[in-house]
């Protein structure tokens, strides 16, 4: 199995798998046939947990749930339609709690706070490229349907509110994996940022000549003390996602004079 992206396996067959219609079962029929899709999906999961989505490979699928390497094709296609059913299964598992706040902030931030939460239990989501197409399953739609109902009483068009949810979620998307590759290059370099910038201060000290870089030296050095580190993933989520959330303001609580208002 090789491929990282979702919605890039035969359509038709991705979306009998994702709502199980049984025309799409196994292919073969014999003995010890007890293997199910569901069984498969949840192992693929527990690898991707575990070992990231090189883990995720035909044979450590098929050796998880005790079938042949080549017994897991007459379930499953290949990569593309195992991580579509992978993705849409995290998502249908997702929970949707009724939306009570009358503020529509408190609401995105909800739904913001629930996606950062599901990346971070499941960091290889933030390797799977979405394509134009996306699996419509049951997860998928049940998750597009929950976060788009958090921006009602926007006032914000039925296209408007299809963009305004990807643009967050957008956020939360490229926040995540900045945050996961950070997490990922402490522990590859065995030193955190602040062992780093420590063991490398003597030869920054020389080579940042605030003369040639004055602005950068001056931010830089006010910016690491403040964090501890060159970057802070706690600071840049709240920094980020309140400036997110203004942009979006622009549109639903348009100031008078402003376009859109």
């Amino acid at each position: 199995m090789s491929g990282n992206s979702t919605g890039g396996g035969e359509p038709s067959r991705t979306l009998a798998l994702l709502w199980g219609d049984p025309s799409v079962g196994p292919r073969r029929k014999g003995p010890g046939r007890s293997v199910s899709v569901e069984q498969l999906v949840a192992a693929a999961l527990a690898l991707a947990d575990e070992h990231g989505l090189a883990g995720v490979t035909t044979r450590a699928v098929a050796e998880r749930v005790g079938i042949s390497t080549m017994s897991v094709y007459t379930y499953v296609p290949g990569k593309p339609e195992l991580l579509d059913l992978m993705v849409d299964a995290v998502y249908l598992a997702m929970a949707r709690p009724p939306w009570r706040s009358r503020s529509w902030r408190a609401r995105l931030t909800r739904v913001a706070e629930a996606n950062r939460d599901l990346l971070r239990a499941h960091p290889w989501l933030t390797e799977v490229a979405a394509l134009s197409r996306p699996p419509l399953g049951p997860g998928v739609m049940a998750k597009y349907e929950h976060e788009l109902a958090a921006y009602d009483g926007t006032g914000l068009s039925d296209v408007d509110t299809d963009a305004a949810l990807t643009y967050l979620l957008g956020f939360v998307q490229a926040h995540c994996r900045a945050a996961h590759d950070a997490a990922r290059a402490s522990t590859d370099s065995a030193m955190s940022d602040a062992e780093w910038w420590a063991a490398n201060q003597p030869v920054l000290a020389r080579a940042l000549d605030p003369q040639a870089y004055p602005r950068a030296v001056r931010v830089g050095s006010a910016a690491g003390a403040a964090q501890g580190s060159a970057w802070d993933a706690d600071r840049a989520w709240r920094f980020g996602l309140a400036r997110t959330l203004d942009g979006l303001a622009a549109l639903i609580d348009p100031r008078p004079g402003t376009p859109g208002a």
